[in-house]
């Protein structure tokens, strides 16, 4: 039986990175992003090229009309869901001191990144639970990408933070909630990755990992995440459930 991942934002950055990480191991893929399909249908065709099934639900993380809409397309097409990465998100659309930023910035990040995978989780998790019942031999599993934002504190995108440590405990919570179910459920906490979200500040942080910003003094890859999603959806750590992998080049190693 082949099995399907649920990839939200797959289509560009850190999350085709993960697209393709999964394609390769032969996981028909369902994206659901912003953008529309005509946007991304080069994309869609290159992950079909590893010979799996790829689907595109268009829509807005953030609405829960769109939530399950997608949810409903999905399993018309590719069936139950086995895999779900919470991967998409936002930065700030203006980088505020949090003694000025703004509440409606606030609420934009904290329901794209927080509140709407918090929700799709909660509603992909009833399905697995019926699907694992039906048939407990085929292995599912929850994956959030969160940031080292959720424990490195940035001043001037405060509600990013804080949405970070959200997805950070919404992790434990998950894990703890599923485990009866043989459900994990997983945290993959990138560092600075390259990608349209870093796009704009790329000369500050070549600047900072010229200077020992990270042990690993390079760029991040979306690769190098899609990596790490990869081997937890294969079942690689199928008895760490709760934990946080870190994908961020030892940034965040306590040194002296």
């Amino acid at each position: 039986m082949s099995r399907c991942a649920l990839v939200t934002g797959g289509a560009r950055g850190i999350g085709l990175g993960i697209s393709r990480a999964l394609a390769g191991e032969g996981i028909d893929l369902a994206i659901f992003g912003r953008r529309g399909g005509s946007e991304v249908e080069a994309v869609l065709e290159e992950l079909r090229g590893f010979g799996v099934r790829v689907v595109y639900v268009q829509g807005d993380i953030a609405s829960g009309a769109d939530r399950a809409r997608a949810l409903s397309e999905v399993t018309a097409a590719l069936g139950p869901i086995h895999i779900l990465v919470n991967n998409a998100g936002v930065a700030p659309k203006v980088r505020a001191d949090i003694l000025e930023a703004s509440e409606e910035s606030f609420e934009w990040v904290l329901r794209t990144n927080l509140q709407g995978p918090y929700f799709l989780t909660q509603a992909v998790a009833r399905g697995m639970v019926r699907e694992r019942a039906a048939a407990p031999e085929v292995a599912a599993c929850i994956i959030n990408i969160s940031s080292i934002s959720a424990t490195v504190a940035s001043t001037s995108r405060g509600e990013y933070c804080i949405s970070k440590a959200g997805v950070s405990m919404a992790t434990q919570l998950w894990a703890a909630r599923l485990g009866e179910f043989g459900i994990p459920v997983y945290e993959v906490r990138p560092g600075v990755i390259r990608s349209d979200m870093t796009a704009g500040v790329q000369e500050k942080y070549d600047r900072l990992l010229a200077g020992g910003l990270c042990v690993q003094s390079r760029w991040g890859e979306p690769e190098d995440v899609g990596r790490a999603v990869a081997a937890l959806a294969r079942g690689d750590f199928a008895y760490s459930t709760g934990q946080v992998i870190l994908v961020d080049g030892g940034l965040t190693l306590a040194r002296l």
